[in-house]
This record gives structure tokens, C-alpha cells and sequence, in this order.
């Protein structure tokens, strides 16, 4: 999937609605839409500015406009004549937007359709067939219409950009079917919106290096609480999260995708380990495992190094016996693990081996991360810091 956009909405915007422009651009948005030509005067190529237009009249002013939206109010859609329509006095306006800028061919034209009812919803999905660019609003409190606009649009050529009224519903739209519109349009409450924006859209989640470790010990170590880390998603059978005793050295414990003999598979679960340990929130934050609670996000990391972010349904913490694993990397860093003493407790070796923890012996490899800095609070810091 190419990445998504970000667009900024000055309409209705307060009096720092400059401010905002210049934010946006600073980030490098894709584009900044306004209801106000001037609005769009000053701002740099590097941004598209959008005029949005309602009602079928252009503005006689377009010099500082590069993509016009073509504003779909809602009416009765299915008694819509696009022929004879009377464009003077009509107070909704259906139009292929190539036909509304047939006189002007040097303007790109899209369409904006606001998403209430079931007929409204019909010519979305339409549209987005059809159409280069396509922003649509949609009113109720369900996500219901979007997932059917995207899978009518599955496999078109067009983008889709949502308007949304707040980050968090950003956050929302970005991850329907998976795979969210191809861009938001956000109209900022003020200066520094711009900037969360960005962070949630282009919030990726970059591949991470797993390095193997040499097992120099194994032995029993005493009782204590674990924590078994339940996420809301299915994990892969060579995925699971990193957890170490040291922030400097993890270990990558394997989801309980792989079947056992006495209990059913859990494919959403990691037995992690002793609820002290480090794994990472992030692929730069780490947290220790008893801080974890639903809700919260937690890094899955695949054989390959392959992540992506989970979020915490639950976090079960006993008391049980507990084993200790000692590790070195090729680096000569330590690496100290401690789990469950159990055997269905297990680990990944390379290639994605999985490995029963009460079998490794010095010798054996696993799989690990060396995330390379200090911690505070689970931030990565350069100071003296001795973890033994």
C-alpha cells in the first residue's frame, strides 16, 4: 500500500489559520484545502491547494488553486437529472466533475460527497470507481459505510480522502478493513494539530535487527509471578514479542500458535516472562511487562524482523516456577531471559525454529535484539548504567 496523505482543512478554521498553513507545509502535507482563494495565496508548490467549492459556480478567482472539489451536498439522488438539470437555480448539483470543468482543462477537478443515507452511500461507492480523487464525509456514528465504500473502491485506480473531525477519528478511519482511505482531511482545533496529524498517518513500523545468541546456561530459578501477554490480534507461528531481564539484550518469545499436548492453542498469547522484564512498546520504547494492560500497545516482531504494533486485550500474571536463560551475543553482550519453567513455554531460534525453553542447553541459538542505548522510564538515553 503507498502511503496515506495528509490533508489540512482551513474552512471554519479560527484566526490562526495561517499558522496551521504554515505547520502543514513545514510537514510536507499533501494538501491544503480551503473555501477562500486567498486562503491559498503564498502557499509553496510543495503542497496541492484544494478550493472547495459548493454549488455548481466557479469562482471567477482560481489563479491560486491547483485541485478544485466539486461539493455534492445531499438531496434526492435518485430523481437527479443530469441532463436536463438547470445549474442557475438548482440547488443540488450531480455532476461528473470533468463536466463541470469542461471549460477549463488546465484544472484537475474532484469530487466531495457527504455520506448520510443509503442512496448517498450508493453514488460513493459510484464514485470512487470512477473517479481520480474522491473526499467524503460521513455523518452517522458507524464505520459501516466506509468499510462499503472501500470495498467497492478495491482494485480502482482513485484515491479516497475522509474528513474526519478529530485525531482520534483519524485513528479510526486509517485502520478500517485494514487497510483505511488513502488519505484525512482534518480541520485543526488549533496550531500543533497538524503535527499529531502527521504523526498518526505516517506512524510506520520499521523492520528491526534480530541478531543470534549463544546459550551459555539454563538452570531453575526459584517461584515468582509471570506475565502471559494477551493481544487482540492473531499472531503468526514464527511472531512473537522480545523480553529480556536487561533493556540492552531481548529475546524473541513465540506466540502459543504451535500446538501442545496437554492444552488448546492460544494464537493470541505470548508467555512472555517474570513480570519485571523489559519487551518493547515500540521499536524504540520499551516497557516492563507488569505495566501492560488492556488497551496498551506492544511490539509483535517476526523471525525475519518483521513488525507491527498489537494492542493488549489482557495480561494474566501468576505465580509460577521460573527458568533462567543466559544468552551471549556475538557482540559479547549478556542476555538474560526468565520465563516459566515449563516446556510449552517456548522461543525462536533462526529461521523461526521454535524451541521449547526447558530443553536448551548451552550452545543452542535463539534469536534476539541488541536495542543498543540506556533506558529511563523505557526511553532510550546515553548514560552509566549497569544491569547485572
Amino acid at each position: 500500500m503507498t502511503a496515506r496523505e495528509c490533508w489540512l482543512d482551513l474552512r471554519g478554521a479560527g484566526p490562526w489559520r495561517r499558522e496551521a498553513a504554515e505547520e502543514a507545509v513545514h510537514l510536507r502535507f499533501e494538501a491544503i484545502v480551503a473555501d477562500d482563494p486567498a486562503d491559498l495565496a503564498g502557499l509553496p508548490p510543495t503542497v496541492t491547494r484544494v478550493l472547495a467549492v459548493s454549488g455548481p459556480d466557479l469562482p471567477a478567482d482560481l489563479e491560486n488553486a491547483d485541485l478544485k472539489n466539486a461539493d455534492l451536498k445531499n438531496a434526492d439522488l435518485k430523481n437527479a437529472d443530469l441532463e436536463s438539470a438547470d445549474f442557475g437555480t438548482a440547488d443540488l448539483v450531480l455532476t461528473d466533475p470533468s463536466r463541470l470543468g469542461a471549460d477549463r482543462p488546465d484544472v484537475r477537478f474532484g469530487t466531495r460527497l457527504d455520506v448520510t443515507d443509503a442512496d448517498s452511500l450508493g453514488l460513493a461507492c459510484e464514485r470512487v470507481r470512477r473517479d481520480e480523487l474522491t473526499v467524503l464525509r460521513f455523518h452517522d456514528p458507524t464505520h459501516i459505510p466506509l468499510e462499503i465504500v472501500l470495498a467497492a473502491a478495491d482494485g480502482a485506480p482513485g484515491r479516497i480522502i475522509t474528513e474526519v473531525g478529530s485525531l482520534d477519528e483519524a485513528s479510526v478511519h486509517l485502520s478500517v478493513l485494514e487497510r483505511g482511505p488513502d488519505g484525512v482531511l482534518l480541520r485543526p482545533d488549533g496550531p500543533g494539530d497538524a503535527t499529531k496529524l502527521a504523526e498518526l498517518v505516517r506512524r510506520g513500523s520499521p523492520e528491526i535487527e534480530l541478531v543470534t545468541l549463544t546459550v551459555t546456561g539454563v538452570r531453575h530459578s526459584g517461584s515468582g509471578e509471570r506475565a502471559c501477554v494477551d493481544t487482540c490480534s492473531y499472531l503468526n507461528q514464527d511472531e512473537g514479542i522480545l523480553v529480556g531481564s536487561r533493556s540492552q539484550g531481548l529475546i524473541l518469545c513465540v506466540s502459543e500458535t504451535h500446538p501442545l499436548p496437554y492444552m488448546p492453542m492460544r494464537p493470541f498469547r505470548v508467555n512472555a516472562g517474570a513480570i519485571m522484564s523489559y519487551t518493547l512498546a515500540d521499536h524504540e520504547r520499551t516497557r516492563y511487562l507488569c505495566e501492560l494492560q488492556a488497551g496498551a500497545t506492544v511490539l509483535a516482531v517476526r523471525a525475519d524482523g518483521r513488525t507491527r504494533p498489537v494492542t493488549v486485550g489482557r495480561v494474566k500474571i501468576e505465580t509460577r516456577p521460573l527458568l533462567s536463560v543466559e544468552a551471549v551475543a556475538p557482540t559479547g553482550e549478556r542476555v538474560n531471559l526468565i520465563v516459566q519453567d515449563d516446556w510449552h513455554v517456548r522461543v525462536l531460534g533462526p529461521g523461526g525454529a521454535v524451541l521449547n525453553s526447558t530443553e536448551l542447553k548451552p550452545g543452542d541459538e535463539v534469536l534476539g535484539h541488541l536495542p543498543g542505548r540506556e533506558r529511563h522510564v523505557g526511553y532510550p538515553i546515553d548514560e552509566l548504567c549497569h544491569e547485572l
